[in-house]
């Protein structure tokens, strides 16, 4: 008797899977698919590379032989020791022309130092006491004593001065880089020119003072203040604001350099108190000092006029 078909299929036996291909080995992994090693936080393991090469590898295995060869570890010595005698040398060299240590003094300013400073240059009228303080035969910085003469202000007003040249040049149609050079490279010569003729006076006459090659540099260094005052106002009110302005610089710059250079220069008699010439000598400082403040304006006048028109 025949069963009725209800559509159901007898199960069929489970097919028994093939085992692991048992052949012979293959001579190459197949790694194209194959995901570089992730942590459990979900990030690339340090040490893999993209290229496949991981790091530490044969380059930078290179690198540490090459650290490792004496013969290059004797050379980078070698190198560096060179370099070390050269910058020696190099400082030795300028510290037989120029001492560091006083050069820092000059420079040692701040603020409120420069503030009272470009008061006194531009008003020295009621300023009463001009003699530079000391402390153990050494003189004080500039931060401390506002008679201390210094190489901050002149050099930023230098700097000033050829930015204001500049200005003036290019309100006039006249800029080129040649002539602000010129402006730029006269102003300098000038102050060198002033210094180097006061050395030589001093020496010819056989004056002793006190003063260093960087206080004159410092004193006539003071008149830049002036002139940048004395074009502001040639560009600011014309020609008449010019003279103006030169005349009240040029008298100010005067009696601070007299007040100045007469601690400096003048003060130094007891060393020529005795010998011929004793007498004479004392003229002739007060001499040069009034002959370095008459020459202050004519170079300013000689700097500046030029820029104002």
């Amino acid at each position: 008797m025949d069963l009725p078909q209800h559509g159901y299929r007898a199960s069929a036996k489970p097919r028994a899977r093939a085992g692991p291909h048992t052949g012979d080995p293959l001579l190459f992994a197949d790694t194209s698919s194959a995901a570089p090693p992730m942590n459990n936080q979900g990030y690339y393991t340090p040490g893999y590379s993209i290229g496949g090469a991981p790091v530490g590898g044969p380059a930078d295995a290179g690198v540490n032989n090459l650290f490792a060869d004496p013969i290059a570890s004797a050379a980078m010595m070698y190198g560096s020791s060179l370099a070390n005698q050269g910058k020696e040398i190099v400082n030795k060299e300028i510290s037989r022309y120029v001492s560091v240590n006083k050069l820092k003094y000059f420079f040692a300013v701040d603020s409120k130092y420069v503030m009272k400073k470009l008061l006194l240059l531009v008003f020295p009228y009621t300023h009463q006491d001009w003699e530079v303080r000391y402390h153990r035969d050494t003189p004080l910085t500039p931060r401390h004593d506002v008679n201390a003469p210094d190489l901050y202000i002149p050099s930023m007003a230098f700097i000033t001065y050829i930015l204001l040249a500049g200005m003036a040049l290019g309100i006039q149609k006249r800029f080129s880089p040649e002539v602000l050079g010129l402006c730029a490279s006269t102003a300098l010569v000038w102050v060198v020119i002033e210094v180097l003729v006061m050395l030589l006076c001093l020496y010819i006459l056989s004056l002793h003072s006190d003063l260093s090659i960087f206080d004159l540099f410092a004193y006539s260094g003071y008149k830049y203040v002036g002139m940048i005052f004395t074009v502001l106002g040639g560009l600011l009110f014309g020609s008449d604001g010019y003279f103006v302005a030169l005349t009240w610089s040029s008298c100010a710059l005067m009696f601070f350099i007299v007040r100045s250079l007469k601690m400096k220069i003048l003060s130094s008699l007891s060393h020529d108190s005795m010998g011929a010439g004793a007498t004479a000598k004392p003229r002739l400082r007060l001499y040069i000092t009034v002959a370095t403040a008459a020459f202050q304006p004519l170079i300013i006048y000689w700097l500046t006029s030029h820029l104002v028109r």
